[in-house]
């Protein structure tokens, strides 16, 4: 009895771990209620809802200083019912355990609503690569994927990018996993390098993805992409890249904003001009052909297409009340807390594209990496975009179809279908002794 006692005690103080997050706390919220709307048995909501494992991992390395220094470092494996993991890895000050469970939450709802063969997973160590050599990173990458070789393999757990992490880092995990193994195994990550049969458009493709589903829910809406305006929170990879695509399409990125800033021009800012300053200055900032604002005003400025594309939780209550977007496409994981989605949808004059669904893209070319890489073949970047935005047309158009027959909000539609298939495949599965 004492053992069961202990037992009891140490389930309710990991829970009680995770929902110290807030992060968690809000993945949790959606789930409840979504698992409310679905009746989910209580057998199976336990099981969709809690991790599979949970791993932290000490990283110690020896820094350009000659002090060695100890990092935590994280991976959670949401479920591998439907699959291996697949998920990001990320470097970040404010990474912890609680975050990163949340996110390998949201993208096994993702997988599961694009109807990938993977369970999520989500990544993460506790730093500042802003701060750090690239000697530094390279000894933490490598000594990283060392202490993850037992729980990570092409069939196991598959991470890619995420923030403050890139095609180098995934070039370092894919040497040091095929070091260990005695020869290359390509398939360990995604995002990696074209040299090192990486796929042609992984690196453009999640910000590819939320123009490309904006511009199709402007459109369906019956405005013109051409000549729409858009904001874009954000100016990593996804940001950069949301901007770079909505100007191709002919729509004007009017402001944009990264952790430096905001820089603003009504008649459009020069995307191609903006690049190479970016590219020379490594910021937003200063750029000639533009004004700074407010990085926090810019988000309540009047625009056809707002995209944050940087932290969660930044719509919140406070600032959706002064929202003034028609598309809101959720480029980040989680931008929309609880209090503001609330506020959204008694509104009613703004269209939503969740974030599991509207950054997909990343995900799906990841999946089109990992089958390339599994069948040593590949394939030219205009058939992996031309591929990747057939399944988020097909996607988005079962999520608008699920909301409207159900009259539910386009966050809660599509996190239904992702949960039922989840607990479906658990159901079939069934329960092993």
């Amino acid at each position: 009895m004492r053992a069961i006692g202990r037992r009891i005690h140490t389930n309710r103080a990991v829970k009680e771990i995770l929902l110290q997050s807030p992060v968690f706390q809000m993945a949790a919220k959606q789930f409840d209620e979504v698992a409310d709307f679905l009746d989910l048995d209580d057998r199976l909501r336990e099981r969709c809802k809690w991790p599979k494992r949970l791993i932290t991992v000490t990283v110690p390395i020896r820094m350009d200083d000659g002090r060695t220094e100890i990092f935590f470092g994280h991976r959670v494996q949401h479920h591998l019912t439907r699959g291996a993991i697949k998920g990001g890895l990320r470097y970040h000050p404010s990474v912890d355990l609680g975050e990163i469970t949340a996110l390998a939450l949201w993208m096994t709802w993702k997988c599961a609503l694009l109807n990938l063969p993977f369970g999520g997973g989500k990544g993460g160590i506790n730093c500042d690569p802003r701060t750090m050599s690239q000697g530094e990173l390279e000894r933490l990458t490598r000594r990283f994927t060392m202490e993850m070789i037992p729980f990570i393999g092409p069939e196991v757990d598959v991470m890619a990018p995420d923030m403050g992490t890139n095609e180098q880092t995934m070039a370092w995990m894919t040497d040091t996993y095929s070091t260990h193994s005695g020869h290359l195994v390509p398939s360990i990550v995604t995002g990696k390098p074209l040299n090192l049969q990486g796929s042609c458009g992984r690196t453009r493709a999640t910000g590819h993805g939320v123009a490309f589903t904006a511009s199709n829910s402007l459109h369906k809406r019956g405005y013109k992409v051409q000549g729409a305006k858009a904001i874009v929170q954000g100016f990593g990879n996804v940001g950069s890249h949301t901007a770079y695509t909505l100007d191709s399409y002919d729509a004007l990125v009017i402001g944009v904003s990264d952790v430096g800033g905001a820089i603003w021009n009504d008649k459009g800012l020069p995307m191609d001009k903006l690049r190479k300053h970016v590219q020379k200055h490594g910021t937003i900032l200063g750029f000639k052909e533009s004004e700074p604002v407010d990085p926090q005003e810019i988000l309540t400025r009047e625009c056809d297409i707002l995209a944050p594309c940087a932290i969660d939780r930044t719509i919140t209550g406070e600032n959706a009340p002064h929202l003034k977007c028609k598309v809101l496409a959720e480029g980040a994981n989680g931008p929309t807390t609880p209090e503001a989605d609330r506020i959204i949808n008694e509104r009613g004059d703004i269209f939503v594209i969740p974030d599991i669904l509207c950054n997909a893209g990343g995900v799906t070319v990841s999946y089109f990496e990992w089958v390339q890489n599994l069948q040593h073949y590949s394939w030219t970047e205009r058939e992996v975009l031309g591929k990747m935005e057939a399944m988020l047309q097909s996607a988005q158009a079962r999520v608008t179809g699920f909301a409207k027959k159900n009259k539910l909000p386009q966050r809660s539609a599509a996190q239904a279908i992702a949960i039922e298939t989840v607990a479906e495949a658990k159901s079939s599965r069934g329960l092993f002794p």
